[in-house]
């Protein structure tokens, strides 16, 4: 009998994880912020937004200045090909086929460069951002006693207490006071080298 206690003893030692080994975790200590406010209030982030909406406005304007004499020289087209009525165009009213189709293809092109110029600034506004936001979130947390942070947008409910929007906010104030708001030009692709020859 003492055998058999003994080696349930011993079993029951084996099988229950050691709890000198094992750490507990703390509790978990939530603060919430509201980074939509905290990314659109800010006073860089007022300022390139701005600055953005400029670019988009300049963006649409400059589509109309290229859409109204591309109308109006379709329409032209359009006219002198109805005139012909099924007939073959002559070699002139081909070479302005040809001309309206390069300057469309060229403002195509055009918008498309601006476009991608306004997408690439927004990234690196919002890139400049985080990198500011990211030791921030860890300095607010410690000054509140926080463990944890969450995005307002991701809770149910949280109490008034808990929000250090303004806390953030004022921290990205100080250590952000602009923003860049147009990015660096991108790098040429790389061209592949020639192996010399010997």
């Amino acid at each position: 009998m003492k055998k058999i206690a003994l080696a349930a003893v011993f079993t029951a030692a084996i099988l229950t994880p050691s709890v000198a080994s094992a750490q507990a975790i703390p509790g978990a200590i939530v603060a919430v912020v509201d980074l939509e406010k905290v990314t659109t209030q800010c006073t860089a982030c007022k300022t390139a937004l701005a600055a953005l909406q400029g670019q988009a406005n300049a963006l649409k304007s400059r589509e109309t200045a290229l859409a109204a004499p591309l109308k109006t020289e379709r329409d032209a087209i359009q006219a002198a090909v109805n005139a012909l009525q099924g007939k073959q165009p002559d070699a002139a009213l081909q070479a302005r086929v040809k001309a309206f189709e390069t300057k469309q293809q060229q403002g195509a092109q055009e918008l498309a460069r601006q476009q991608n110029q306004i997408q690439r600034n927004q990234a690196y506004i919002s890139q400049q951002i985080q990198a500011k936001l990211n030791p921030i979130y860890s300095q607010v947390m410690q000054r509140r006693g926080a463990n944890v942070l969450v995005e307002v947008g991701n809770t149910l409910a949280a109490g008034s207490a808990l929000d250090v929007t303004n806390d953030v906010l004022g921290a990205l104030n100080t250590a952000l006071p602009s923003v860049a708001t147009t990015a660096p030009a991108q790098a040429a692709p790389a061209q592949q080298q020639q192996p010399q020859g010997r």
